[in-house]
């Protein structure tokens, strides 16, 4: 169910999907911030960004490994000509997302990604 609305997200860009799917508590580790992000807050702008930035017509998830409250997945896309690779993992229980890790590559991709979500991250 987590991942079925979490892939309804990255179809639709509804931010309010993500409202009903992140918990309270849940930790956004992202490829380029340092530290976890903790809270629902935080968590929900980093999604939203990269949703805007990374969720385009090239996007796509090539490969998933589930379990009963985890689940790793393979994406990647096209931004401004350059190949962008990389994983989620996603952790959950009680069919909110507790976890969300971020990582990706290869490093022009992931600088490309960085400047991107700099851009939106400052506005918001």
């Amino acid at each position: 169910m987590v991942i079925k609305n979490w892939h309804n997200f990255v179809k639709t860009k509804q931010v309010s999907i993500l409202d009903s799917l992140l918990s309270e508590n849940i930790i956004f580790y992202s490829p380029v911030v340092h530290s976890p992000q903790k809270g629902l807050n935080i968590a929900k702008k980093y999604l939203e960004a990269a949703s805007l930035v990374l969720f385009n017509s090239s996007f796509k998830y090539i490969n998933e490994t589930h379990n009963t409250n985890s689940a790793i997945c393979e994406f990647e896309c096209e931004l401004n000509n350059i190949y962008i690779n990389g994983i989620d993992i996603i952790e959950w229980e009680n069919n909110k997302i507790t976890s969300f890790k971020v990582m990706v590559r290869p490093l022009k991709g992931i600088l490309l990604l960085k400047e991107k979500m700099a851009e939106i991250l400052i506005k918001a």
